[in-house]
């Protein structure tokens, strides 16, 4: 039997599949939202701020969707909160939809909106129709993920990539038949256009950082199997914080940054301030910036790291487990750009015994080679790009 907030919830549904027919869309209302309006990041942000830049907030009624409206924004935009009234209004009201990830499953879309979607990052592990297995959160079930995954993209117009490996696969997996904008990422132009002296020393001042300090990004992805709730994620490491501490204190500086999925406490008080968590508040573009080196694993964050030509290290302890037992990879990761680490000890020595210049000595000629692929149709103005597509309109 379902119970009453389940009711409540079919109910709300069906009066808004009924009531939205009866909203007209407004050519100049805009709706943002980013990772499922858990934050203010990626794509979609820097799509809005250009906005703010050219003055275009005040020309466009942009709406931003939260989950957490108390999130502050520049410019004129309008915070709603998410899956509420407002929400459900200006879903229907929109003549843009712009997100970053998939939408709510019951939204309905009018055939005079035009969504254009972001997505967040180029492909490393296999993704939606191309998945042969699914365990993310305990729900195991291939075909209904498909079909779930299909329905959803069946509603793109729009949908930005990074590279022409990317729109391949995004084709394919997404059952896509949109227009497939190459055009790099918005999220990418500040690490094309500010990075500079100036704006590296603004972020760390925001974060209190020791100017004489190094910083090492600490940036892997989730995994399916290890989570508290369905898409509530556990932060699952390897990592000896303490050996790293010991080790690397003098020097540097470690930033721990959770993929947004990730939702978990961790007491990092017996580290001091070796290491800096930094949750879903911030953006991961002002971490790159400021970094020195990036760690992660089988996140797509190396692949917009690499604009900065800076040293990646991969903490891969559990790569047999996580490709035989939780998402297959596009492409042998030994053709990654740097190191394949299995333990905190090799990560410390490679830390300790090798110069920038050393590195890119060992794997100069695979990073260049990753980056011609990869950061391909990145050059700065894809969020102009996005903003001369409305203006079209």
């Amino acid at each position: 039997m379902p119970t009453v907030k389940e009711i409540i919830r079919d109910l709300a549904i069906a009066a808004y599949r009924i009531g939205s027919v009866f909203i007209p869309v407004k050519d100049d209302v805009i709706l943002f939202e980013s990772s499922n309006g858990r934050n203010y990041t990626g794509n979609p942000r820097y799509i809005y701020e250009e906005m703010v830049k050219q003055g275009l907030d005040k020309k466009y009624k942009c709406i931003w969707s939260f989950q957490n409206p108390a999130i502050e924004i520049p410019g004129c935009g309008e915070k709603i909160k998410r899956s509420r009234f407002k929400f459900l209004y200006y879903s229907r009201r929109s003549k843009f939809w712009i997100f970053d990830s998939r939408h709510q499953y019951y939204l309905r879309k009018n055939k005079k909106t035009k969504y254009i979607q972001t997505w967040h990052g180029t492909p490393l592990k296999k993704l939606a129709l191309d998945m042969e297995k699914v365990n993310m959160s305990g729900h195991q079930n291939i075909e209904k993920y498909r079909e779930n995954f299909a329905k959803n993209t069946s509603a793109w117009d729009y949908l930005i990539s990074q590279n022409s490996y990317s729109s391949e696969i995004f084709k394919r997996a997404f059952a896509f038949d949109g227009e497939m904008l190459e055009i790099g990422y918005p999220r990418n132009d500040i690490l094309i256009n500010e990075n500079n002296e100036t704006k590296i020393n603004e972020i760390k001042n925001k974060l209190g950082i020791d100017k004489n300090k190094k910083i090492i990004l600490y940036a892997p992805t989730w995994r399916d199997n290890e989570y508290y709730d369905s898409g509530v994620y556990k932060f699952a490491t390897e990592m000896d914080f303490n050996a790293m501490k010991n080790a690397l204190y003098d020097d540097y500086v470690l930033i721990v940054k959770f993929h947004y999925l990730v939702k978990d406490k961790i007491n990092w008080e017996d580290y001091g301030d070796f290491v800096i968590e930094c949750n879903e508040k911030w953006d991961i573009q002002e971490l790159y910036l400021i970094s020195d080196i990036l760690i992660t694993d089988y996140s797509s964050v190396m692949f917009d790291y690499a604009l900065l030509n800076r040293p990646i290290l991969f903490f891969t302890y559990d790569m047999e487990f996580y490709k035989d037992n939780l998402r297959d990879f596009y492409f042998d990761i030994n053709t990654v750009p740097g190191p394949l680490i299995e333990t905190t000890d090799e990560l410390v020595d490679f830390i300790k015994n090798n110069t920038k210049e050393e590195y890119f000595e060992k794997y100069g000629d695979k990073y260049q080679a990753f980056k011609e692929k990869y950061n391909e149709f990145d050059d700065g103005n894809a969020s102009n790009n996005i903003i001369k597509l409305i203006k079209g309109f």
